[in-house]
């Protein structure tokens, strides 16, 4: 191990023990989950809104938490925000936050703030680029936090790169584990494709709506 990689570790062990973790795995979530913290997301999310534990946060405009029911059974987590979502601060308000509204309320006939929805990232990255893994390491304790206070009973990945950074598997293809039904701690974790890729493939749909209906088979 580097010195350099040895500086991020300790500076992922300090955040995390910033958040009350004696112990953890990375990319263990179910030891993370189980331990007691903040219950409450408004103190949360102003500490987050100060966050500048990567160098994204200089180019964003506003922090994206996340948004809807504290203690909703069933919460979405995509890849992270882009323009109309780092312009407004809100989860999921552009295009294909208008298509997730719509799997919401016509395949699980539910509101949106009936549910919580969050991404991996807090901020856009450049270009609505991919997260880097380093950007990925700083942001997730938060979403795991929000996690263990909502303790959701589904948690639908949305897209690779959340299936990915929750799971910890970076080899398999979100077209072959979509619609399966995993475990993530006391949650069920449920892969499917993300609504960006269904504007641009409007064929996967189908494939999204038998995903769904597993979900609200399990809600």
């Amino acid at each position: 191990m580097t010195k350099i990689e040895k500086a991020k570790l300790l500076k992922l062990l300090y955040q995390y023990r910033s958040f009350g973790f004696k112990y953890f795995k990375e990319y263990k979530p179910a030891n993370m989950i189980n331990q007691k913290i903040s219950s409450n997301l408004a103190a949360m999310s102003d500490k987050v809104s100060n966050c500048h534990l990567c160098s994204i946060s200089n180019s964003r405009k506003n922090v994206v938490f996340g948004e809807g029911n504290e203690n909703a059974s069933l919460m979405f987590i995509g890849e992270a925000p882009g323009a109309n979502e780092d312009e407004v601060g809100r989860p999921f308000v552009g295009k294909a936050g208008m298509l997730l509204v719509k799997i919401i309320e016509n395949v699980l006939n539910l509101k949106r703030e009936d549910v919580y929805i969050a991404n991996v990232l807090k901020c856009r990255p450049p270009n609505n680029r991919v997260p880097t893994l380093e950007e990925v390491t700083s942001c997730k304790p938060y979403l795991l936090e929000q996690i263990s206070i909502i303790k959701p009973k589904i948690i639908v990945a949305l897209g690779s790169t959340s299936y990915h950074h929750l799971t910890g598997d970076y080899d398999m293809p979100i077209s072959k584990i979509r619609g399966e039904v995993l475990e993530f701690a006391d949650a069920k974790l449920i892969p499917t494709f993300h609504p960006s890729f269904l504007l641009r493939n409007p064929s996967a749909k189908k494939e999204v709506f038998s995903d769904m209906l597993k979900v609200k088979k399990l809600l």
